[in-house]
């Protein structure tokens, strides 16, 4: 089987970034796969598959151009958390020999699309309508006004809300006190951030939903952020736009991944 494999590094491991290539190279070289060193997200484009080594943060930093190029991701943990990552740094023999075998199943993990200003932004964890804290434009508690498939579901007085995909369900959106969803619900939740109520809670919703969120009652400063990158600063009134992608992200797994089993890990809620 002819492959070509990318290998992306998170920067923080560039004194061992030698060593993880030549494990890499010395094994897959042999089996007829071609192999390159991705140094920058638009190397990607006609991988097959892609390496990454690195935490959370950079799995979800190459995320949406490989849904878009439909590369398939095989993460190897070298963060902290390590909850997008099936493989453990110690587990990268592991991870190589399931590639020369092909004997490995793939998860397809849904995203969101954002609209704003005719712009279109891609999120496999969350997308975050939140309040400005920096300089000039720091915001006190906003005003949002939230709508699902045209109806009104509230208006916030928060720091902001959280839209979330069953993979992004474990990261900020839990901190804010949402619910975890199993990866296998065709559901998204809204959280909303710090809400200044007593009856404002998390809302799941079916995944085939359109959700629009604007300020709703004065100006302030808001922060759009996807995957925890800031994206648009929003000043006005304009309408934010939410939806399921028409692309997903592709993730290589094994075959008897457990996701309550990664839960109780990851999270520590207690040791096995």
């Amino acid at each position: 089987m002819h492959m070509r494999v990318g290998v992306y590094l998170n920067n923080r491991y560039v004194e061992q970034k030698n060593t993880y290539l030549e494990k890499i190279v010395s094994v897959l070289l042999p089996e007829k796969f071609e192999c390159i060193t991705v140094n920058k997200i638009s190397e990607i484009r006609s991988l097959d598959l892609l390496i990454v080594l690195g935490g959370d943060g950079t799995i979800l930093a190459v995320a949406a151009e490989c849904a878009r190029r439909g590369v398939k991701i095989l993460g190897v943990n070298g963060g902290h958390m390590g909850f997008l990552t099936d493989f453990e740094a110690n587990q990268l023999d592991r991870a190589l020999a399931l590639i020369v075998s092909g004997d490995y199943k793939t998860v397809r993990r849904a995203m969101l699309k954002v609209t704003y200003c005719g712009k279109d932004y891609y999120a496999l964890n969350e997308v975050v309508v939140q309040r400005s804290t920096t300089g000039n434009s720091f915001s006190n508690t906003v005003n949002l006004h939230a709508e699902i498939n045209g109806s009104t579901v509230d208006n916030f007085s928060s720091d902001g809300l959280i839209i979330s995909t069953p993979t992004g369900s474990t990261a900020y959106s839990l901190s804010a006190g949402g619910s975890i969803l199993t990866p296998d619900l065709n559901a998204f939740i809204m959280t909303p951030i710090c809400p200044h109520s007593l009856h404002s809670r998390p809302i799941v919703f079916c995944d085939s939903s359109v959700v629009k969120i604007n300020q709703s009652d004065k100006n302030c400063t808001l922060n759009l952020t996807v995957d925890g990158r800031v994206i648009e600063t929003i000043d006005g009134y304009e309408v934010i736009t939410v939806c399921k992608a028409d692309r997903v992200a592709e993730f290589v797994s094994v075959e008897n991944n457990n996701f309550f089993d990664k839960l109780l890990i990851k999270l520590n809620i207690w040791s096995k």
